[in-house]
């Protein structure tokens, strides 16, 4: 798979708590921190997104869609002056893939819902993602909108394979927001910008294709086509991270996840991400992730129990 695919697979979306809202007059939704994706798809009418902490307030629009990436507070409102109540509380008031109504409704309508994120040590990739992924009405409007009603349908009225079938929508809400975000050049810096820069992309997709490869600077440069210098500077200009670095972090990530998910011995996974020794495998993993492989597989298993 390519780079991008490998990793929003090993995020692994759950918590599809959409519903829909139709608001009225001045109102305000205030959300928590939460460590997760929250999603808002405008269908009608307009609002403001203020994140904590932030100069200004985004204004959304019918057709809009985004997508705060962001672990801080945030609130959406119809003016900055309305009175927020707390969402979590308001909007657990109906039933996922119903629609909540706000002071009567009648002038801002659209669905919203919050993705929580799996997978051992993805916190390190996800804190990349830009804080917001703002896709504004025209550019991928109706494959945003589409997946997001069709995610509503399958919570409102779950059937055999709704499950799966509702991870499958949230993965592609996602992927198809960051193909527009990236398609405006709205990504400025992390591994999603480098993805839109081919000579870096070539160097992602050989990475995650075979990542257990002895990997060099120099055999990257050359798969990127450019020289060792310029292939080192540009990678971590635009990624915040060495070649060799992001190649690691990645390493770790997948190996934990083999680690959580399948019966592999803590060898086999330390050679399937390119480690011959077990204790260089083990001292990478633990300064990377912040414990020891051992560790990290029993906390996976006693996770479920």
């Amino acid at each position: 798979m390519d780079p991008l695919s490998d990793i929003l697979t090993l995020m692994r979306p759950t918590g599809y708590g959409f519903r829909g809202l139709d608001a009225g007059g001045p109102w305000a939704l205030a959300f928590s921190a939460a460590i997760g994706i929250r999603c808002f798809a405008i269908e009608e009418g307009t609002c403001l997104l203020r994140l904590a902490g932030a100069p200004a307030a985004i204004r959304l629009e019918a057709g809009d869609v985004v997508l705060a990436t962001t672990d801080g507070a945030l609130t959406l409102c119809s003016c900055e002056e309305a009175q927020p109540v707390d969402a979590v509380a308001f909007l657990s008031g109906v039933a996922a893939g119903r629609t909540a109504i706000l002071n009567g409704g009648g002038d801002c309508r659209g669905i919203g819902g919050f993705f929580a994120i799996g997978g051992a040590g993805m916190d390190r990739i996800f804190a990349a993602l830009p804080p917001v992924v703002h896709v504004n009405a025209g550019t991928t409007r109706t494959a945003l909108y589409a997946s997001a009603q069709k995610l509503m349908s399958e919570l409102s009225e779950p059937r055999p394979g709704s499950a799966l079938l509702a991870s499958h929508l949230a993965q592609a809400l996602i992927v198809e927001a960051l193909r527009a975000h990236m398609d405006a050049g709205k990504i400025s810096q992390g591994w999603l910008s480098a993805l839109a820069v081919p000579t870096l992309a070539r160097a992602l997709n050989a990475m995650h294709a075979d990542v257990a490869r002895r990997w060099t600077l120099t055999a990257l440069a050359d798969v990127a086509g450019m020289s060792r210098s310029s292939f080192a500077a540009h990678f971590e200009r635009v990624t915040g991270d060495t070649p060799i670095a992001y190649l690691t972090r990645w390493r770790m990530v997948l190996a934990a996840d083999r680690m959580a998910r399948s019966d592999m011995t803590i060898t086999d996974v330390a050679l399937s991400v390119g480690y011959e020794s077990d204790s260089a495998f083990g001292a990478t993993f633990k300064r990377i992730m912040g414990y020891s492989p051992g560790r990290h597989r029993q906390q996976a298993a006693a996770s479920l129990q």
